[in-house]
């Protein structure tokens, strides 16, 4: 089988910190992901201003808007980010979460355009990404199927490559929930490849997505899952994110074709055991 694209998310896991975005880039590229992923947000578009001036106590201030503000990274973290990774040999992209994000984003070239969950029913940010006509990242959660279809025809109509992220999004994600099975009804509806996004703690659901044919994976990375921040208790730390990926790089090797063999390794076998023959 051809080789799975495991992707690192970081998302806003950095907490703002340069230095922590280098750690988990550096746990990610030698734990042998592909890529690292990052979130990417106009404050002001995203939040009303109602919800930026709320209390909320965090590292940066008493307010959602210090909050926010201080999880996001501008225009000089993100080059710095371009060369870390480019230099330690490691794709990266972000999910934008607004069209001026996603016009930011353009200006470093990514590989890829990711859609998050929750933007699969904003059809002017989708026709906008669609029309970049970049290979693009598109989680399924959070959706009905008729808003899966139509999110789908505006890539396909537009002769964007796409790849769909099932998903579950809850955060963290009980097993009982994570529903793998639509990774196969996903590839049969719309005969598009199919990988896997999972918000789950453990690793080995992520494993049994790669034997159900996922052609990516996608986890959330923390350096500590104590660490301040929404998606740390729903992400890896290093030692799960090492499982994870040595899990997916057997599953490339174990499942192998659909062709029947009966090699010489085999033939040797039977060779001894068939004494009729």
């Amino acid at each position: 089988m051809n080789r799975i694209y495991i992707i690192a998310e970081i998302g806003i896991n950095h907490n703002g910190d340069r230095a922590i975005a280098r750690r988990l880039i550096d746990v990610a590229k030698e734990a042998g992901c592909d890529a690292i992923k990052f979130q990417k947000r106009t404050i002001h578009i995203v939040y009303p201003e109602a919800v930026l001036n709320t209390p909320r106590e965090s590292p940066w201030g008493t307010t959602t808007r210090q909050q926010k503000e201080g999880l996001e990274f501008g225009l000089e973290a993100y080059r710095e980010i371009d060369a870390y990774c480019r230099n330690r040999q490691i794709d990266w992209f972000a999910s934008a979460w607004d069209l001026e994000s996603q016009r930011f984003l353009q200006q470093f070239n990514c590989p890829h355009n990711k859609i998050a969950s929750a933007m699969l029913t904003h059809t002017k940010f989708l026709e906008s990404v669609a029309g970049e006509k970049k290979h693009t990242f598109l989680s399924t959660g959070m959706c009905t199927s008729q808003q899966l279809d139509a999110a789908v025809e505006i890539f396909t109509s537009r002769g964007c490559p796409v790849t769909l992220m099932h998903t579950v999004s809850v955060y963290p994600c009980k097993e009982e929930h994570l529903n793998l099975a639509m990774i196969a009804a996903l590839r049969d509806r719309y005969r598009l490849p199919v990988g896997y996004s999972g918000h789950e703690v453990s690793p080995i659901p992520s494993i049994i997505a790669a034997g159900l044919g996922a052609v990516a994976i996608e986890r959330h990375i923390t350096l500590d899952r104590a660490m301040y921040g929404s998606d740390q208790a729903a992400s890896l730390e290093k030692r799960g994110l090492e499982i994870l990926v040595g899990g997916v790089r057997t599953a490339e090797v174990v499942l192998g074709s659909r062709e029947k063999s009966f090699g010489d390794a085999e033939r040797a076998v039977a060779k001894k055991l068939r004494y009729w023959e």
